[in-house]
């Protein structure tokens, strides 16, 4: 093999090297517009699910519903619905104005179709069913409020609760604001995060699960659907705020050390020049 054959094939490899370097390059530097996709699609789904379930496409929806009640406990007294009477249906303990969970679910068939489903499981209540039964909170009623999905008169809810939904969705909006002005962001203060971020969420829901059965340390109590979303997009926002500026610190430096590489392939190039 001649020397210019051998330097036109190192000169080969290394253009092949550097286009691959650059693409990773490229992504380092940008990391933030996969991870707001990602995210993008994740909180996207569960919010198309009900769209699906009015278009018919029960198929594709279903299949949403399963995939993400892994995820959440997708109850429907706390989640979103589209197409229905309201967007929410909180239960009457909550004291709103709105029509509640109760009131709605004594006007669907479909509901009680479901909930005498898990009624005979359950086996938690005797007699002949009342629709009075939904004002307690029973493992009938969970179950029944889990697998519900929706239907002509609540509308279809959406496949994460109302609290996930807007924690996934202020990250969206916070990851995009981060991009856009990353340059000027510091990470946010461990305690601010604590304060705004961990403490509203923690003390609202734990001091909900904690009113329950098997806890039942207190009075039940059930929160309102503003204080589920405010609780949310406050966690949502503070985590794109603590974590997306040290992340953003990591790539940058791993994109340094490509450009160093970079330019010592292209050092190389020139000596084979």
């Amino acid at each position: 093999m001649t020397n210019a054959i051998l330097k036109e094939k190192l000169t080969q490899q290394n253009l092949k090297l550097i286009r691959r370097k650059r693409f990773q390059m490229r992504l380092l530097e940008n990391w933030w517009v996969v991870a707001v996709l990602i995210l993008g699609i994740y909180v996207g789904l569960p919010i198309s699910a009900p769209f699906l379930m009015k278009a018919g496409l029960n198929g594709p929806a279903n299949g949403i519903y399963t995939t993400y009640s892994f995820m959440c406990h997708q109850f429907a007294f706390r989640s979103i619905f589209l197409f229905g009477d309201q967007t929410v249906y909180p239960r009457a303990e909550t004291g709103t104005n709105l029509i509640t969970f109760e009131e709605e679910a004594a006007k669907s068939k479909a509901f009680e179709e479901v909930y005498l489903k898990q009624r005979a499981k359950e086996n938690e209540f005797s007699g002949e069913f009342s629709t009075a039964e939904y004002g307690e909170w029973s493992r009938t009623l969970q179950f029944a409020a889990r697998s519900f999905q929706g239907d002509e008169v609540f509308g279809y809810k959406m496949a994460l609760c109302q609290r996930d939904i807007a924690i996934y969705a202020a990250m969206v909006v916070a990851g995009i604001f981060y991009g856009l002005f990353r340059r000027r962001i510091r990470p946010a203060p461990l305690w601010l995060y604590v304060m705004l971020g961990l403490a509203p969420i923690g003390l609202d829901g734990f001091s909900q699960l904690l009113g329950y059965p098997p806890f039942s340390l207190w009075e039940p109590r059930e929160t309102q659907p503003f204080f589920r979303i405010l609780t949310g997009t406050l966690f949502g926002v503070m985590n794109v705020w603590v974590a997306f500026p040290y992340i953003n610190i990591s790539m940058q430096e791993s994109a340094k050390q490509i450009r160093r590489a970079l330019k010592r392939i292209d050092d190389e190039i020139a000596k084979l020049g």
